[in-house]
């Protein structure tokens, strides 16, 4: 049975497609059985993976208004070793069609017990914003949520709506959420601000931040115009170096404590 996260954060450039895409392709090559879905109407994590988010009919879009089974939407990357249910900018309407609709926020659970049990893991790339679509990512995530970080002090600001939410969620529609760990993005080591946000984390997260903290990295920017993870890019380079040890650290996380809440 696959092991459910939702990556999200509604403060967008802190990283958030960045993991989703790096992490999973790090999983998928340690082994691991690997499903992406992009719940995202920006469909950056589909791009990052090479496919072109224009021509992608099926999509999430069709899965969410079950117009379209996984099976139907699902597409396989060889190269990397993974899966992708992939994103189109439609996918922008469901917010607003899915209002009225009967089970709205447990439409993507619905859809991935479908095929949880085909892979080991599963990670959903949320949008940006704190509405339906990420309602419905919080709800199927069983496992917990992963938090990316940007150690600036805006992106700190909104971690405390991200949680009330989480709280929410919690509450009322999947009692099994909670913050399986917090990924300190866009680190320099050459600035005070970095080390102080970190701290900053660290004292409202206790047990809760990853140690492997991704540094602020032109090779990972570049990446994702190339349709590429960063370790079939560049991986040799310190955001390569970051992620299969991110990717370590998680898997090390799980297996000792069967994916309970806490990171390393």
């Amino acid at each position: 049975m696959a092991r459910i996260y939702a990556i999200a954060n509604q403060k967008g450039g802190v990283g958030k497609t960045t993991t989703v895409v790096n992490l999973s392709a790090y999983l998928a090559g340690s082994g691991r059985r690997v499903l992406v879905v992009d719940l995202d109407p920006q469909a950056n994590a589909t791009s990052a993976l090479g496919f072109d988010k224009n021509q992608m009919k099926p999509s999430t879009y069709e899965l969410l208004l079950d117009q379209a089974p996984v099976g139907d939407v699902r597409l396989r990357h060889d190269e990397f070793g993974l899966d992708l249910l992939p994103s189109h900018p439609a996918l922008a309407g469901a917010e607003i069609e899915l209002v009225q609709a009967i089970g709205r926020e447990y439409r993507l659970q619905r859809a991935l017990q479908e095929t949880a049990d085909e892979y080991d893991y599963i990670l959903i790339d949320s949008p940006p914003s704190l509405g339906l679509l990420t309602v419905n990512a919080l709800t199927a995530a069983r496992d917990g949520v992963l938090i990316p970080v940007q150690c600036e002090y805006l992106p700190l600001e909104g971690l405390s709506q991200l949680t009330k939410t989480i709280h929410l969620v919690q509450e009322y529609l999947n009692p099994a959420l909670h913050i399986r760990g917090v990924m300190m993005t866009m680190y320099d080591s050459r600035t005070n601000l970095s080390r102080q946000v970190v701290e900053e984390v660290r004292r409202h997260f206790p047990n809760k931040v990853f140690r492997t903290i991704i540094p602020r990295n032109i090779r990972l920017s570049e990446a994702p115009s190339f349709g590429r993870p960063i370790n079939f890019y560049a991986p040799q380079s310190p955001g390569a170096v970051a992620y299969r040890l991110l990717a370590t650290e998680l898997l090390n996380g799980d297996r000792r404590n069967g994916g309970g809440e806490h990171a390393e």
